[in-house]
């Protein structure tokens, strides 16, 4: 271990400048403002009490005048300063308490500083330790005894006493209250002054020489042994507290206790304590060990609370040792008392029987409360074991009794009773209550009397019913409900509770606003009222269906904003803050309950009412329009019902409110959102209008006809390009007449035996690969059935047109022509036919003449409709390549019969 001193670490002295705090007196330095400097200043007086000298802001720098880093304090009110003192190498500096540093100015004269952040203090002891050369984790910069002095004290036998206490006489209590209150500023002088008072029984012959100056009425005498056991206390040992509060030494201690100098005449705690404080047995208690520990534990609450004086900032840890002592106490007496089987039996016996008298239950419910209160003392553990002991033992049974009398002490400690349970475990009250649910009637059940209790609590404050608001609201709060595989506690109980104790709850609620203002509008009904509202509220943000359901078959939200009509202004804003959060919760349902009742009227009217008052009632209302608004900006489904009902219905209310924006906002919203349905109706021909004025690019055709040849093996009634579901009766009709034309066309066209020869197909149902297609058709439609495809095609034809009859080279295609331009509509409007026939040109821009004869190529000409929103395009797409083989075999039998190459239909515009 290394011995030798550190070498000390002087810093070079600090610049002067008008904004440092090492320029000398003036105003306070921006940084003073900072908290962690913030101290308050004590000095120790000649009665070694502690006086503040002010408050103001540290800084440790470098004073020209001291010649070294000295600690700086200037008054947070004028910059003044308080303290000028330099840090010198051989100063015993304390750090106490994570914010206190004491030390020395001179022979009996003790400073400290009381810093407000703990990091302040840090820093200043982190300065000392620099300027001195000491390790800062250190509490104290210097050993109070030199190295050597500390070698024989550490070789001194451990029997050998470390201080040296005067004689046990009258006349040296001077001396020995002197050593006392100056050892409890040293930590080691302390430890060993303990030691002495432990070791010698030194304490009970002070309390010899108490007898003795009581005798003699030595008042002086008296005020010394005050100071002496006061401090003894505040050497916080736990062995010195167990002689002090024996049964032998206890009144003797208190009895010192009493004459404090500061005080004209001694208090009387003995009297008290002996007289008028009796001890109730409400149970007799058979263990000696467990009536002496209740009290012991009691006389020692009674001096820490009333007789000790209240401890200073130094001093207020300095008994932490006494309340360790009294804790461990009450875990003994709850242990005790739990192990004991007879004694609790007898006690929930008692408290049940119906035979047992008032005075006699209010005894045991008191105890049973102060049980329950010793019991926050247990571990977690522990604590478990003794609230499963009670409801074995039948403790929510025995409150529900205990909540019907009439007594309202009774009433107040059952209440306290059961708040100590739902604290520990809601889970317990909630089985218990669903169970009791299925035996007994509501009027009876635990949470209906405890509604009823907050109901009528006859305190003028309704103390008691926020209280109870506050267990109910716990027992209902879904987040700490449990859910398991088996059951869902969350599922069963709110079931039970909106079954059997809503109606409780709300009962008063109702009952007051029957009519269109409330009934009773004291200041207590209103408070009880807001309580009420208060947990509705809660139950509209946590339990979703269950009090959605109740809200509207009770018509409750009507019933609550006849509250906004009271002329207590927290009631109207509770029934405000109630609809607030239904509406925040963006529910259809709801918005369509508001909207159907008009429940925005009561609201308008109160704001209305309420006029240019800048108040509560103003803004909360317009919060709540200005959330409708905001809120319709990012989900219009959600708030537009609302924008819409309350901008047709209240806007001409809002007009002239131009100190907000918000109903001007929601007027934009409405109107946009009117634009915005009006839109759609001259949008849904648009895309039509655009569509006609532009063809099926080419390229598109082509790729389409080849899918179609590619899958002819599997082509059926779905090989228009829209669904099936989307073809019409009159698209179908087309096909089918289509298909029979042309069957028959072929049945008489003697030029084109070999082609006929072949199978032919109805477009509609293709179902078979034929060796050679007469007629493929690909069909595009997408146009309401009343549309018309002569319209579309463009083209006029004449009655004579649409006939089989006419000569052999036209018929034919004059034929198909009229199939497929004279059927029944397809589209109000209108289209273009075009295509070309065996190398004939169809337009409706320029139609053939009748005379000029069309001609069809021996080559199956390939027909492509597509109509796309009533665009129709009617094409020639020749199969190059099979045209030329059936050409080439055709070629003997066109000699023969010397048919023309090609063949026109005749068209009339």
């Amino acid at each position: 271990m290394q011995t030798g001193k550190c070498n000390r670490v002087t810093p070079s002295p600090c610049l002067r400048s008008p904004g440092n705090p090492c320029a000398g007196p003036g105003p306070p330095s921006a940084t003073m403002s900072d908290t962690r400097r913030r101290v308050k200043l004590y000095a120790l007086n000649e009665d070694r009490q502690w006086d503040d000298r002010g408050t103001g802001h540290v800084s440790s720098s470098y004073v020209e005048k001291l010649k070294g880093m000295s600690l700086l304090v200037r008054a947070e009110s004028d910059g003044s300063v308080l303290l000028e003192s330099k840090i010198k190498p051989n100063t015993a500096y304390q750090k106490q308490q994570d914010t206190l540093i004491v030390w020395s100015e001179a022979e009996n004269y003790d400073l400290a500083l009381s810093f407000q952040e703990k990091a302040g203090c840090d820093e200043i002891w982190e300065k000392i330790c620099q300027v001195q050369g000491k390790d800062p984790s250190v509490d104290i910069t210097q050993d109070l005894l030199d190295e050597s002095e500390e070698e024989r004290y550490d070789d001194m036998p451990e029997a050998a006493p470390a201080v040296e206490l005067p004689p046990c006489e009258l006349g040296r209590l001077v001396d020995i209250a002197e050593l006392v209150s100056t050892s409890l500023a040293m930590p080691v002088r302390r430890e060993k002054l303990m030691l002495v008072l432990e070791t010698e029984g030194y304490i009970k012959k002070l309390l010899e020489l108490f007898h003795m100056c009581e005798d003699l009425e030595n008042t002086d005498g008296l005020h010394h042994l005050f100071q002496i056991f006061k401090g003894i206390f505040l050497l916080n040992s736990t062995a010195i507290f167990e002689v002090m509060l024996s049964d032998s030494c206890v009144m003797d201690v208190v009895g010192c206790l009493e004459y404090d100098p500061s005080l004209p005449e001694p208090k009387r705690h003995r009297d008290f304590l002996n007289t008028t404080a009796r001890f109730k047995e409400v149970i007799p208690i058979c263990d000696p060990e467990l009536k002496q520990k209740i009290h012991q534990t009691y006389r020692a609450q009674y001096i820490q609370d009333v007789i000790l004086p209240t401890p200073s900032l130094f001093e207020e840890n300095l008994v932490s040792c006494l309340s360790s002592y009294i804790f461990f106490n009450k875990v003994d007496i709850v242990k005790l008392l739990q192990e004991d089987e007879k004694y609790l039996t007898e006690l929930f016996a008692q408290l049940t029987d119906e035979a047992t008298d008032d005075e006699k239950r209010r005894e045991l419910v008191n105890f049973l409360k102060e049980f329950c209160a010793f019991s926050q003392t247990l571990q977690p553990q522990d604590r478990d074991n003794f609230f499963k002991a009670l409801s074995c033992l039948g403790i929510l049974p025995a409150l529900e009794v205990v909540l019907g009398m009439d007594d309202a002490q009774v009433r107040n400690a059952a209440t306290d009773i059961f708040s100590y349970i739902v604290e520990y475990s809601p889970s317990m009250v909630r089985e218990f209550v669903v169970q009791e649910a299925l035996q007994n009637d509501d009027d009876i059940l635990l949470i209906n009397l405890i509604i009823e209790q907050m109901i009528c609590d006859t305190d003028p404050e309704l103390g008691g019913a926020v209280q109870l608001v506050a267990l109910l609201r716990t027992l209902i709060d879904p987040e700490n409900m449990l859910a398991t595989a088996n059951k869902t506690e969350k599922t069963e109980f709110l079931s039970f509770f909106y079954k059997h104790c809503m109606h409780v709850l709300t009962a008063p609620l109702l009952a007051n606003t029957a009519e269109d203002k409330p009934g009773k509008d004291d200041f207590q009904t209103a408070q009880l009222l807001s309580l009420t509202l208060e947990l509705l509220t809660f139950c509209v943000e946590h339990h979703t269906y269950h009090i959605k359901n109740y809200i509207m078959n009770k018509d409750l939200l009507r019933r609550v904003l006849v509250l906004m009509n009271s002329r207590h202004s927290f009631l109207a804003l509770c029934a405000l803050r109630f609809m607030r959060r239904i509406v925040g919760m963006k529910d259809e349902l709801y918005n369509r309950y508001i909207i159907k009742g008009n429940l925005f009227d009561p609201v308008v009217r109160a704001f209305l009412n309420n006029g240019s008052r800048y108040n509560l009632l103003n803004s909360a209302v317009i919060e709540l329009f200005d959330f409708i608004r905001t809120v319709g900006d990012f989900d219009t489904e959600d708030m537009k019902p609302l924008i819409m009902h309350i901008v047709e219905n209240f806007y001409k209310g809002f007009e002239d409110i131009d100190y907000v924006n918000t109903f001007k906002g929601l007027k934009m919203r409405y109107e946009q959102e009117r634009d915005r349905m009006e839109t759609p109706k001259a949008d849904s021909t648009t895309p039509l209008l655009r569509n006609h004025r532009f063809r099926r690019d080419m390229r598109t055709l082509e790729e389409e006809e080849e899918i179609w040849f590619d899958d002819e093996d599997e082509v059926e009634d779905e090989e228009a390009v829209v669904p099936p579901s989307e073809k019409t009766k009159s698209e179908e009709d087309f096909i089918d007449h289509l298909g029979k034309f042309i069957e028959r066309k072929k049945a008489k066209d003697n030029e084109d035996t070999d082609l006929l020869a072949k199978p032919s197909v109805a477009p509609a149902a293709l179902g078979t690969k034929p060796e050679s297609p007469v007629l493929k058709l690909s069909l595009s439609v997408n146009a309401a059935p009343s549309a018309g495809l002569g319209p579309m095609l463009g083209l006029s034809l004449s009655p004579s047109a649409s006939g089989a009859g006419g000569s052999a080279g036209g018929g034919g295609s004059s034929g198909v022509t009229t199939a497929l331009c004279s059927e029944k509509p397809l589209s109000p409007l209108g289209g273009s036919c075009s295509g070309t026939v065996g190398g004939g040109a169809l337009s409706p821009t320029a139609p053939l003449s009748p005379a000029s004869p069309g001609a069809v190529s021996s080559s199956v000409a390939t027909i492509s409709i597509s109509a796309k929103r009533g665009l129709v395009g009617l094409v020639d797409y020749p199969d190059d390549e099979d045209d030329e083989e059936e050409e080439e075999e055709d070629d003997d039998e066109e000699e023969v019969n010397e048919t023309p190459p090609s063949k026109r239909a005749r068209l009339e515009s």
